[in-house]
């Protein structure tokens, strides 16, 4: 056994551009080996999804489709950081655009990895509090957003009965409130030996 697990970086080539991430090939020797192997990265700027409450509690919530499962999904406000624009920032921005919704007082909530297998880019969250509606919604071409207002009660009840799926969007909601019971155990997807 050993303890080595850096794999050494022997050579790195830019591939295409996909949009929302840019795709890198690293040329890396394994520890154990010594095998150089070709591994994808899909880069990307960091993203940011907000936890927004009202002053009377009720969760500043959106619904929008999603391509990569190809339905509507209940999730946080959030989006991509801007070159050159720092987190918050950033998360004041995307809430402002997808909701109207501003103002408050905010915290930073930590950030995670979104897919460290693969991509090298963090999602930060935040806690914004008191915010209030400040204008209508400012949408990209590419965005069909519907904001909805949820009690806290709706919310924990949605990522319990799992219609919230976004693993984004419950890493950020989990940093505010007790989702789940634990051990979480969900009826729906019981694991079986046959």
């Amino acid at each position: 056994m050993t303890d080595r697990l850096d794999w050494p970086l022997e050579e790195s080539r830019e591939g295409e551009d996909l949009i929302l991430f840019r795709a890198r090939y690293d040329m890396r020797r394994h520890p154990l080996t010594d095998d150089v192997m070709k591994r994808i990265v899909l880069q990307s700027v960091d993203w940011v999804n907000v936890v927004a409450l009202t002053d009377d509690d009720q969760a500043v919530m959106i619904r929008q489709f999603r391509f990569g499962v190809g339905y509507t999904t209940l999730e946080v406000p959030g989006g991509m950081v801007d070159p050159g624009e720092d987190p918050l920032t950033a998360a004041q921005r995307e809430l402002m655009e997808e909701t109207g919704y501003g103002g408050g007082s905010w915290d930073y909530l930590g950030a995670v990895e979104p897919n460290p297998a693969v991509q090298d880019n963090l999602c930060h969250h935040y806690l914004a509090r008191g915010v209030r509606r400040q204008g209508p919604q400012a949408l990209s071409g590419g965005e069909a957003i519907r904001l909805e207002l949820m009690s806290t009660a709706a919310v924990i009840e949605a990522s319990r009965s799992g219609e919230i799926k976004h693993a984004l969007a419950l890493s950020a909601l989990s940093r505010v409130f007790q989702l789940w019971p634990l051990p979480f155990l969900h009826a729906g997807g019981a694991a079986s030996g046959a």
